[in-house]
């Protein structure tokens, strides 16, 4: 029975089936998470029992091959540090997941704390009761994890108090829920008061004859008292009492006026009140209700918004339900209530674990990108640590503070930029395990490919026994799959497929062309763009025209000349056909908007009726509102982003080309902002020079194009660059990195690369099957200038990404588009690394080269150079 077992637990059978099962289960759990939430996927995936128990059998498997395959002998020393690595990763989750925990530690400039939340939820039970007299409590406590889709816990309690059985169950659970008033005419009345004393509005109800705090402010509806905001309530009015001085704003008509201290005068409701360091209004005259938790609209969930666990308390034939409100960051009991003679409370969210010490917030710094409101830069926590001996310390992206085994990062902060938000991790044995199994996964990995006597290295040579005979199967699938690949290019691959034939359209574009000479001194031209980052107007043309065509160039205008001809006559580039549209099957899309179907290009009108009605109006609401659309709701978001970017260039408010005078954060703005009396400028020259000066420019290239003399616009031109040299010095991009970015724009090396990559590679395959067959000195020949040319777009490959680095002033793997640039990179690198002995291995490393920088330009991938987000500010990307 036990050689039985032993057989079936350590066999490489089951190893298979466990690594087979595993993927599976990765597989589906990250289409569960697209699908509705991590949350749900750790409740049917992650963290479900069946999982854990591959986890255990995956243990118990590689433990045994150890030994059943005698692993412990110097000569197989790789094979052994793999199976170790596998373990200890597995125990290093272990700890993780059942003694490690973590959470949140939200801090307020100047305050200390010494306690943070979990990142779970948990449902925590006081049980209260006499005991011969005497007042007793029972805790019951446990970790649950609820979504809409399911829940995970071990509701329902059957417990007892001193021989009293009680039960507590789960009933329901409300995602986005709110403490709020729920109309009853036979219940209390409550007066509402809405204020926004942390960033965030919040709605408070304030009962007739109770005293409220609201931000350490008394209020106090029909209680006079001292020191509070007494409102009285009259026959047909309400009043008002401050002992503060104050103002308030009244919003329909904003007339504004005085709140005088200690006097009774008329409360005015849908008014802004300005006291006590506070803002609030009172919107609308008392109600009467009942106060009880409410689900919150869906389009007003935020991060912050609470959900609520409604739970059944069962105990001496009475039951009662109640709704606690609460979630992750929230510790809070509710009421006690009495169930069958004994008194419970109850709360839902997390627990609360105290430090061993106390942490000060000093000071929380967060930098913006130039010119933005909500583009941050970083962040960064300046904290002292007090303990026995206290010590400042700096936490911000990639700086972590380890203290006593605990480890600090900095997670976010709150919207008015005076607290911070770090994340707090007790993982220390988890955290060392795991890495030492790492560690030994990577040097197993070395050993088996160079060093030992493995089984990999005997598959190693069997397959070059049998390459000959493989050859001509692997050049038929590289074809097919070549011929499959390229049959499932996007649109924007056959970029001139489709081109506008109004005569007139077509006309007015070729009068409001300019010369290829101009539009490059245009192009070198700076703006700032919506999220600070500081570019060419090339770049910003080049991203418009790919964006909305799939191409970089409209006819044989480019992206200067494109976008040089929309400043000068919008209008006509509202009704040219050159909107790329979505290749698919179902022309749902088409027939909406009414065009033809398999029409590639379509104009802007197109999309509106004669009554100027938005045609997919009455299907975006759909299409924004769910987390997982449908390929067609796809289809109409990018239809309507299209047009949005297009009204956006089309209007000017892109080109931010002026500097605002002494802005502490470097805004630059356009003509466009400048005019909507939104910025305003001391310096009356250079408000002229901000409101006339581009349309001033615009005339005098109208003018040009005509004469064919620009020599009046290129001054003008060069106004504006010795303009942003004078005024925005700080934040310009050297002359040089223009240069290099307007190069790199128009060399485009990556999309050009793969079509090269893939097509030597498939010549390279051919021409080793007929070495095979038949060595010829032409074939070597042949072979030599293929994988030499293939050495060269290397070369050109890296020369692009040190390009991107250069431009973006941080190293090219910071996003999607980037990642996957130099994952094909390392994979050309790897394959002319160990090709030297095996051609056919650079001709399959081209290949794959070739198909992930295809992957890397399809449309779903954004290859703009973008500002760092602060989790990325790394040295590690520096």
């Amino acid at each position: 029975m036990w050689d039985l077992l032993k057989k079936s637990l350590f066999s490489t059978r089951l190893m298979s089936v466990l690594f087979l099962a595993f993927a599976t289960a990765m597989a589906f759990g990250t289409f569960v998470e697209s699908w509705y939430s991590t949350e749900t996927a750790r409740i049917y995936i992650y963290n479900a029992t069946w999982f854990e128990v591959i986890m255990v059998f995956f243990a118990i498997n590689f433990t045994g091959n150890i030994f059943k395959y005698n692993l412990l002998q110097w000569k197989k020393w790789p094979v052994l540090v793999l199976h170790l690595s596998w373990i200890l990763i597995i125990v290093g989750a272990f700890v993780t997941r059942y003694i490690s925990f973590e959470g949140m530690m939200p801090i307020r400039e100047g305050n200390a704390e010494n306690v943070f939340y979990s990142d779970k939820t948990y449902l925590t039970a006081f049980v209260d009761g006499d005991i011969n007299g005497e007042t007793k409590r029972r805790v019951l406590e446990d970790d649950i994890l609820v979504t809409p889709e399911g829940k995970r816990s071990s509701l329902p309690w059957k417990s007892d108090f001193n021989g009293q059985p009680f039960t507590i169950e789960y009933v329901d659970f409300i995602q986005g829920a709110k403490k709020g008033l729920v109309a009853d005419a036979k219940g209390n009345e409550f007066l509402k008061i809405v204020e926004a004393g942390d960033g965030q509005r919040h709605e408070h109800y304030l009962e007739k004859g109770e005293i409220s705090s609201i931000h350490n402010v008394l209020f106090a509806l029909d209680k006079n008292t001292e020191g509070a905001i007494n409102i009285f309530t009259s026959d047909s009015m309400l009043t008002i009492d401050t002992p503060f001085e104050g103002s308030f704003l009244r919003m329909a008509d904003q007339f504004s006026g005085a709140v005088y201290k200690d006097s009774v005068q008329p409360l005015q409701l849908r008014s802004l009140y300005n006291m006590a360091g506070m803002q609030f209004v009172i919107p609308e005259p008392m109600i009467k209700g009942t106060y009880d938790v409410v689900k919150v609209p869906e389009e007003e969930i935020t991060e912050q918004t609470q959900d609520a666990l409604v739970i059944k308390v069962s105990s001496n034939g009475q039951q009662i339900e109640q709704k606690l409100l609460g979630g992750q960051g929230v510790s809070s009991f509710s009421d006690k209530f009495k169930v069958g003679g004994l008194e419970f409370s109850l709360a839902y969210g997390s627990k609360v674990y105290e430090l061993p010490f106390s942490v000060k917030l000093n000071d929380f710094i967060a930098e913006k990108y130039p010119g933005t409101e909500n583009s941050y830069a970083s962040f960064m926590s300046k904290i002292t640590v007090e303990d026995e001996r206290p010590f400042d310390y700096d936490i911000y992206m990639n700086h972590v503070l380890d203290h006593k085994g605990y480890r600090f990062f900095q997670s976010s902060f709150h919207p008015d930029e005076k607290g911070t938000i770090l994340s707090v991790n007790h993982d220390q044995w988890g955290t060392w395990i795991t890495y030492v199994g790492y560690f030994l996964l990577y040097l197993g990995l070395l050993g088996i490919m160079f060093f030992g006597k493995t089984r990999f290295k005997e598959l190693a040579k069997s397959l070059d026994k049998l390459k000959a005979k493989k050859a001509k199967l692997t050049l038929v699938a590289m074809i097919f799959g070549l011929s499959a690949s390229f049959g499932q290019q996007s649109p924007k691959d056959h970029q001139h497929a489709a081109l506008p034939t109004n005569a007139q359209v077509d006309s007015v574009i070729q009068a409001t062309t300019v010369s290829k000479e101009h539009a490059d001194k245009f192009g070198e031209l700076v703006i700032q763009d919506e999220g600070g980052r500081m570019k060419p107007i090339h770049t910003f043309a080049s991203e418009l025209l790919r964006k909305l065509s799939g191409s970089n160039a409209y006819r044989d205008l480019n992206p200067d000349q494109v976008f040089l001809s929309m400043m000068l006559n919008p209008a006509i580039w509202f009704n040219t056909e050159f909107i790329a549209l979505a290749k698919r099957e179902n022309d749902s899309i088409r027939e909406i908007v009414g065009v033809p179907k398999g029409k590639k290009f379509v104009k802007a009108t197109d999309f509106f009726d004669a009554e100027g009605n938005y045609k997919l109006e009455p299907f975006m609401m759909d299409a924004t509102s769910t987390n997982n659309p449908n390929q067609f709701q796809k289809d109409f978001k990018k239809a309507n982003e299209r047009l949005s970017l297009l009204n956006f260039a089309l209007s000017g408010q892109i080109i931010k080309i002026f500097p605002l005078l002494n802005d502490e954060n470097n805004k630059w703005i356009s003509a466009v902002e400048f005019r909507s009396g939104q910025y305003q400028v001391q310096d009356s020259l250079y408000a002229n020079f901000m409101r006339n000066g581009l349309p001033y420019y615009l005339n005098a290239v109208q003018k040009a194009i005509k004469t064919n003399d620009y020599v009046e616009a290129d001054k003008i031109l060069e106004a504006f660059k010795q303009n942003q040299k004078n005024h925005g010095a700080e934040v310009l991009p050297s002359e040089n990195k223009i240069k290099t970015e307007i190069l790199y724009n128009k060399l485009d090396i990556f999309n050009r690369l793969y079509k090269y990559y893939a097509l030597v590679g498939v010549l390279l395959f051919v021409v080793l099957i007929f070495k095979i067959f038949k060595a010829r000195e032409i074939w070597k020949a042949t072979a030599f200038f293929l994988k030499g040319t293939i050495i060269l777009f290397f070369i050109w490959h890296t020369t692009g990404l040190i390009l991107r680095w250069y431009i973006s002033g941080h190293a090219p793997w910071s996003d999607a588009y980037e990642s996957i640039l130099y994952v094909s990179w390392a994979t050309m690198a790897m394959g002319l690394a160990f090709g030297r002995k095996s051609e056919l291995t650079i001709a399959a490393s081209a290949f794959v080269t070739a198909m992930l920088l295809w992957i890397a330009h399809q449309s779903w991938v954004d290859p703009s150079i973008a500002n760092l987000v602060p989790v990325l500010d790394s040295y590690w990307l520096m």
